[in-house]
């Protein structure tokens, strides 16, 4: 993936049935996460964070979550030098800070139970 400040990712998918969150990462590499996206249906919360090779960030938690198991939804996630804008299914938007200072993404990944359906960078 090639994401440079001021570029939005739209990611489209499929909620799998049957669990109780997933997770979407975006950074440089496993080692270094810019932005951990990471809904939990069990805690009705959105906890973001990032992880800088050896240690997570503190949490932040967002309430608001409108989504769940067996859902269709799309989020964008607009990549800026001091936050990310997290765009929800509903037009709720939430922010995260740009903690490690990156301007550019080379790595995004998905688990638990999240199927994209389509994902581009505008």
């Amino acid at each position: 993936m090639d994401m440079k400040l001021g570029t939005t990712l739209k990611i489209k998918g499929k909620i799998a049935d049957d669990v109780d969150g997933f997770v979407i990462n975006l950074g440089q590499g496993t080692d270094k996460l810019d932005l951990h996206f990471n809904p939990r249906f069990s805690e009705s919360t959105i906890v973001c964070n990032s992880w800088d090779g050896n240690q997570w960030g503190q949490e932040q938690r967002e309430d608001h979550i409108c989504f769940g198991p067996g859902s269709e939804v799309q989020f964008t996630v607009t990549f800026k030098s001091d936050i990310f804008k997290v765009k929800l299914p509903d037009g709720h938007q939430l922010t995260f800070p740009n903690r490690l200072c990156h301007s550019h993404l080379s790595y995004l990944s998905v688990s638990g139970g999240f199927n994209i359906s389509s994902f581009k960078l505008d």
